[in-house]
């Protein structure tokens, strides 16, 4: 007989704001992959604190390292060097827990979060993956995170799946309207070309609360295992290709109890995971793992 009892997966939150709140160099145009050099022990503290709060998955802070940032933005010879660092910290930070969490593997829009007008040509897409699931050897699994546009996440689906990988696919959807992703393609639709690409789980983050609750709706009818972890931005449009997460603000009605309640509606919706992203920090993710706890739920081994 099959248990009963509801289970979720919990992610971390949000690195990249994180960091920002914890560094003492300013923002950079490379995101959080900056302190990977400058700082990596501050990367090593905020996994460790989101293990120490109930996170079954930690993911690499290689969000921006990407071929196409690094040679915008910073210098392409450090590829291999930042991957490796991103590993090596959330490695150390496995060990120190003393808990068996999964390490994810990230696998980033390759030019700039949200534009999907600037996702490069197939080809190239294909290949930049191939590279970076080539350079986070050792992970146990894949989450390419914000996809905007359909054919970006099924390059970065390909690239891991054909390395025998488990993917998971994260889109992001328009914060105005969650049916649909920031290209204007139906979620989905988006979410059965991935599955049907290999990918695993379909997940949707970087999106405010209420289009994930409402994106959320949408693939508990797909028959896809779903999840959701969004940001706490006010909004997203400030932030331009090659600029800095200066422009972005965060909102002020949510507080961890707040995010901890809205992603509690998302597990009873269906979701098997759920988490944080930009803007959600520990206290948030420690909120959620006892709303969860308090609930009922089970914690699904990942």
């Amino acid at each position: 007989m099959s248990d009963p009892t509801p289970s979720v997966i919990l992610l971390d939150g949000g690195m990249g704001q994180e960091l920002r709140r914890r560094s003492s160099y300013p923002a950079s145009p490379l995101w959080s992959a900056q302190v990977m050099l400058d700082e990596p022990h501050l990367v090593t503290a905020a996994h460790r604190d989101f293990i120490a709060v109930g996170a079954d998955i930690i993911t690499l802070n290689n969000y921006s390292a990407t071929p196409q940032r690094l040679a915008r933005d910073g210098d392409p010879a450090l590829f291999s060097t930042l991957h490796q660092a991103a590993l090596a910290a959330a490695m150390q930070a496995r060990d120190e827990s003393g808990r068996k969490v999964l390490i994810a593997g990230c696998l980033p829009p390759l030019v700039a979060s949200y534009h999907h007008a600037l996702v490069p040509d197939d080809a190239t897409c294909l290949h930049s993956y191939r590279q970076l699931v080539e350079a986070q050897a050792g992970v146990d699994l894949f989450v390419c995170e914000t996809m905007s546009l359909t054919r970006e996440a099924l390059a970065a689906t390909t690239a891991g799946v054909e390395r025998q990988m488990r993917v998971w696919v994260a889109f992001t959807v328009d914060d105005g309207d969650g049916t649909r992703l920031r290209s204007g393609e139906s979620l989905v639709e988006a979410a059965h070309a991935v599955a049907a690409a290999g990918a695993e789980k379909i997940l949707v983050n970087c999106s405010v609360p209420e289009a994930v609750t409402t994106a959320m709706g949408e693939l508990a009818e797909t028959g896809i295992a779903f999840g959701g972890f969004a940001n706490g931005f006010k909004s997203v449009g400030g932030l331009k290709a090659g600029g800095t997460v200066d422009a972005l603000k965060a909102r002020e009605d949510l507080s961890p109890e707040t995010y901890a309640g809205i992603a509690l509606q998302w597990a009873a919706q269906g979701a098997e995971v759920v988490g944080g992203c930009c803007e959600v920090g520990p206290a948030h993710i420690e909120a959620l793992a006892k709303r969860l706890s308090d609930a009922g739920y089970r914690r699904l081994s990942p």
